[in-house]
């Protein structure tokens, strides 16, 4: 099983990461992608993934610290790209809901980052939050070649069109909260073969753990609650979206 989306350079996990990473080991997960949400947490990823072989992760700039996105930070992104065992650029995206970022400059980092992505051949993990129409709109013009929708919250008819265009959609501990229907019945249409899953730790515990730190040896009831809506089992569930997300990375 894989953790194809969570966040090991986060101060919540200062104090106990080897005795996280064995926990997910000892829980079956045998990959983890930590994701750069920073620069400087991307820099981190990337220390923590040489130093542990289960590990690979991603650079890039969130949405949210786009406004401190400055002129030699492209290059800075295109060097941290070539590191070792970095295997695409992400998070990035747009976020509408918190604004920490003017909509105009959250746009043109996107952008920015999306053309970097794309010279260096690697693919995309997107944040898109109460913005999808524009995500569509910037990624059509951009058109990435490998591409997730990271935490997908949207309904089905907002995401189809990724999903029509060979993007894959992942998910997270949400899906197992009260009251996402429309969560579930997206992932219920999105083939099997499209799907990817992730904790977002130390973000979005699944239930049992729900509001308690999250980490990557909990991305079992993701896969639990993916196989209950699409009446599979776990075993297939996790045998796909493995290979989804292995394909995807280039692992």
């Amino acid at each position: 099983m894989i953790d194809s989306h969570c966040h090991l350079a986060h101060e919540k996990f200062a104090d106990d990461l080897p005795d996280v990473l064995k926990r997910a080991k000892e829980a079956g997960v045998s990959t983890i992608i930590t994701i750069g949400d920073s620069l400087e947490e991307s820099a981190s990823n990337i220390e923590i993934a040489i130093a542990n072989e289960e590990v690979f992760c991603t650079v890039g700039l969130h949405p949210h610290r786009a406004k401190d996105w400055g002129k030699h930070d492209a290059e800075k992104l295109r060097k941290l790209a070539l590191q070792k065992k970095v295997v695409g650029i992400g998070e990035i995206g747009l976020d509408y809901h918190y604004l920490h970022s003017p909509k105009e400059v959250q746009k043109e980092v996107f952008r920015t980052q999306l053309l970097i992505a794309r010279e260096k051949d690697l693919p995309v993990v997107i944040h898109t939050r109460e913005a999808i129409e524009d995500t569509w709109e910037i990624i059509h013009g951009c058109a990435p070649s490998k591409l997730v929708l990271h935490c997908c919250s949207e309904k089905w008819e907002d995401v189809e069109r990724f999903v029509e265009r060979g993007y894959l959609l992942s998910f997270t501990g949400i899906i197992t909260y009260p009251k996402t229907e429309h969560i579930a019945d997206t992932v219920k249409r999105c083939p099997l073969e499209n799907i990817m899953i992730e904790t977002d730790a130390p973000f979005l515990a699944p239930v049992p753990h729900r509001g308690k730190r999250n980490e990557p040896a909990f991305i079992k009831f993701v896969a639990e609650r993916v196989a209950e809506i699409k009446r599979l089992s776990i075993e297939e569930v996790d045998e796909a979206t493995t290979a989804n997300t292995r394909r995807f990375f280039g692992l």
